[in-house]
Parts: structure tokens; sequence; C-alpha cells
């Protein structure tokens, strides 16, 4: 990928379930090295769009390229080389030992055959030193409760060490702290140019803390796109979500934040 080129291009790209069509012509283009949110109202398309990018589902229509190559043509393993993912809901019927888990992120990056190393170790233990998972470690990732296991699988997603991090509402079980604590270590990660995040989020003020850009989903498109300092407006978010509010700057860093009229 040369210096100039985009991480993703989505072109006309349409998508839907039985009962309703969800995207519909939507078009992107995002550069590597950013941090962005996804938001819109509930049933918008943004988690059926991070699918996509992740190559979770096929488009019904429409081509999504990524690194300038169809995203179709890469070998999934391939693919878990280059982007991981958080889901929303993450669940697992087996008790694996939460180490276990977490070390399920290094596979794509193991030979056919072959056992984790030292390198796979040391990445795990950061990975769960990052997520405050270390001291349930051995513990079965099923005895564990909504917000304990969405930070194993958060760990499981850094241990993986990709260029693309992908987070579906990612922090919606987790407390104020741990909610803070791993946006600021994915945030530096981007600013250190190790990383480019791709967030859903439904909170607009924990979004416009964090994002470098917004990304604003209506009628299966992209209604506003652009920096946070730029679409972060109140007219934005009336178009949007048909509220009302008052933007203001952050008491710490001057980054808008909205106060929602009732």
């Amino acid at each position: 990928m040369t210096p100039d080129a985009n991480l993703f291009e989505i072109e006309n790209l349409h998508f839907g379930y039985p009962q309703r069509r969800v995207l519909q012509g939507l078009a992107l283009s995002l550069a590597p090295g950013r941090f962005y949110g996804l938001l819109g109202p509930n049933g918008c398309g943004k988690t059926t769009l991070l699918d996509l990018m992740a190559g979770l589902r096929q488009p019904a229509r429409g081509t999504i390229r990524f690194k300038g190559r169809r995203l179709n043509t890469y070998p999934r393993r391939a693919l878990a080389r280059e982007m991981a993912m958080v889901p929303q809901d993450f669940y697992i019927s087996f008790p694996f030992a939460v180490q276990d888990v977490v070390m399920m992120g290094r596979y794509p990056h193991l030979k056919r055959f072959a056992h984790p190393g030292a390198e796979d170790r040391r990445r795990v233990a950061a990975a769960m030193a990052a997520t405050d998972t270390r001291r349930f470690a051995r513990r079965p990732v099923t005895a564990l409760s909504g917000g304990e296991r969405q930070r194993v699988v958060f760990a499981r997603a850094l241990a993986q060490d990709t260029g693309v991090l992908l987070l579906d509402e990612a922090t919606a079980n987790l407390d104020i702290r741990h909610t803070l604590d791993l946006l600021n270590r994915v945030r530096d990660n981007v600013r250190e140019g190790r990383q480019t995040v791709i967030a859903v989020f439904q909170d607009v003020n924990l979004a416009a803390m964090y994002c470098d850009e917004m990304l604003f989903i209506k009628d299966g498109r992209i209604a506003e796109q652009g920096p946070t300092d730029a679409v972060m407006r109140a007219q934005t978010l009336l178009a949007i979500y048909g509220v009302e509010g008052h933007i203001r700057p952050h008491a710490d860093d001057g980054r808008p934040q909205v106060d929602f009229r009732r």
C-alpha cells in the first residue's frame, strides 16, 4: 500500500435482511492511522457495516477494497493477521480458561501445527495486563460476568496484534474505569502509528472524546463524515437522531461535547 492510499475503499455497498434493507449504495473511504467512530440510530447498519468490513458477511452488491485489494480475495487466516474485532456480543459455551481464550488471538500468526512460543506468551501477558484480566487468567471464561468476559475478548483482540482494530460497542458492558482505560490504550496505539481503529458507538460524547473522525449513518448511507470538531454540531445531531442539544467544549481538552435537551 502506497503512503497516500486509503486503507478501505467502499463503493455502492448494498446489504439487507429478508424483511428489510440496511445499506443502500453506501460509499466510504478511510485512511490509515486514524480513530474513526461509526454512529447513528439503532438499526441503521453500523454493526452490519463493521461485519462487512471484517469479511464476516458478504455484500449483496458493491465492492469493499482493503489495502487496494478486494476484501473477498483475502484468505481468512491472512485477513486475521490484518484486522481484529471485538464484537458487542461474545458467547462461548465451552469453559476454556481465560488465558487460553486470549491465546486464540495468536493463532493467525502461528504456523500450522506449531505451538505458541515465547513471543506469543509475551503478547498474551501484555494484553491481559492492559485489560486487567490477569487475576482470573485460569478461571473458565463461562464463569465470568458480562463485563469481565468483554475484557477477555478485548484482550484477545489486542494479543492478535493487527494493524486494524474493529470495535462494535466494545465497551458497552464495561464500567467507567475500564472503558476509559481501554479506549485510552487503543487511542495511544493510533497516535503512535501502530493501529487504525474503527469503532461503533452509541454514546456520542464518548465518541467525540476519542475519535479523530466521526461517520454518521442514516437511511443506509453515510449522511455525515469528517473531523470530529467539524461534524459534531447541533444540526447534525438533530438531522441524524431528531434530538436537540447544545455543543460545548470539554473542560480538559476542548473537544466537543453535547448537552441534550430533554
